[in-house]
């Protein structure tokens, strides 16, 4: 059996761009994908804190320390620039893997710069 856990997340990213015009996705800065451990192309489901869209998309590197983060396409009806927003990666693993994973959570600052990076998340705190 396998079990789907959230693997990595940025948490309360600022949409710095949202960009109808084009194909679809998500455009991250490279650094914070890196940091994150999420891959160019790779699946996130995105959490709008402003007005409780939730929607999956995949991944495109941004420029590295840009702190962009970008809505494209079709997703781009879905923000607006400065709204707050939780990006989340999953993983499929075992039930055995699963007790011992630690996942990556990214909190960022107005700007998209790191603040914290965390392994696990505890109710009631950032």
């Amino acid at each position: 059996m396998f079990l789907t856990l959230f693997k990595s997340k940025l948490h309360r990213a600022t949409v710095t761009e949202a960009n109808i015009d084009y194909v679809g996705s998500i455009t991250i800065d490279r650094s914070l994908l890196e940091v994150a451990n999420i891959l160019p192309g790779e699946k996130v489901q995105v959490v709008n804190l402003n007005n409780g869209e939730r929607f999956e998309t995949y991944t495109i590197e941004g420029e590295t320390n840009s702190g962009i983060i970008c809505l494209n396409g079709a997703a781009a009806r879905l923000v607006q620039v400065g709204d707050k927003v939780i990006i989340i990666a999953y993983a499929m693993m075992s039930a055995e893997e699963a007790k011992t994973f630690k996942p990556n959570v990214l909190v960022l600052d107005e700007s998209n710069q790191v603040i914290e990076v965390k392994d696990k998340e505890v109710h009631g705190r950032l």
